[in-house]
């Protein structure tokens, strides 16, 4: 087996007028949140998928089904977590991490540092290793009416030779 692993996450959900709207752990100001079965971060999920899918673990909706309702409305970051912690089981490490956030708003160039420093802490690696980049989707489709968001991430696993 070679060290060194790729996966791929993407994740959309529903903008709602007056709905929380978590994005990278943090709460981000706005008129509309983003709704589903948890918290409905996009980032975090698409990074779990990446990384699950990485260590060909399968999917978030594998590990925490939205048909279960203790993952109801549940901080992403404990998903997140869990996640992380399934890695080490297996002798994964985190190489790095790199999210493309589509939304036509807020803007969040403000908020990217904080967004991620959360995320390195909850992953437990440097912020270096956490690529997070916004773009918007020119006001076509679902995105560009403001009525979804999505997040796409790629994420490098391996594992150490000695290992």
């Amino acid at each position: 087996m070679h060290p060194f692993r790729i996966g791929f996450g993407f994740d959309v959900h529903q903008l709602k007028e007056n709905h929380p709207f978590w994005l990278s752990g943090i709460a981000v100001p706005h008129q509309k949140g983003a709704f589903g079965h948890s918290d409905a971060d996009v980032v975090i999920h698409a990074i779990c998928d990446a990384l699950l899918g990485a260590a060909a673990l399968g999917d978030i909706g594998k590990h925490f089904p939205d048909t279960d309702n203790k993952f109801k409305g549940i901080d992403s970051k404990i998903l997140l977590r869990e996640v992380v912690y399934l890695l080490q089981k297996h002798h994964y490490h985190i190489g790095n991490i790199d999210v493309t956030l589509v939304l036509e708003k807020p803007k969040i160039k403000p908020l990217l540092d904080q967004m991620i420093s959360t995320l390195a802490e909850v992953i437990g690696i440097e912020k270096n290793q956490i690529s997070l980049k916004a773009t918007t989707n020119e006001k076509m489709g679902f995105i560009g009416r403001e009525e979804g968001v999505a997040a796409h991430a790629v994420a490098l696993i391996y594992r150490k030779s000695f290992e």
